[in-house]
């Protein structure tokens, strides 16, 4: 499949760039190399290729998610710049 100087200018047109003469022909150039290399990938017989989203496996690298102690509460209050009751006190931001 070819690339047109009319699918050049309609595309250019939806992108809404302006192209000169000299920029329609290379970039129609440009496209039809690239839909000549897919071609080329369409003839690759791909009968036992498993469809895969990677190419390497990947796997989880976060740790377990095991319970533990919870933090005492006086020490998670120590750094807060207020302190009430046992909870953090904000500054009130609805009227």
């Amino acid at each position: 499949m070819k690339i047109s100087a009319g699918d050049v200018e309609h595309i250019a047109r939806l992108a809404r760039l302006g192209l000169n003469d000299e920029e329609k022909r290379m970039y129609g150039a440009q496209l039809n190399e690239i839909l000549d290399y897919v071609d080329k990938l369409n003839e690759l017989d791909t009968a036992g290729v498993e469809p895969t989203s990677h190419v390497i496996p990947i796997k989880n690298v976060f740790r377990r998610d095991v319970p533990g102690t919870s933090l005492p509460r006086e020490e998670a209050l120590g750094n807060a710049p207020q302190a009430a009751d046992g909870f953090y006190r904000v500054p009130k931001i609805i009227d």
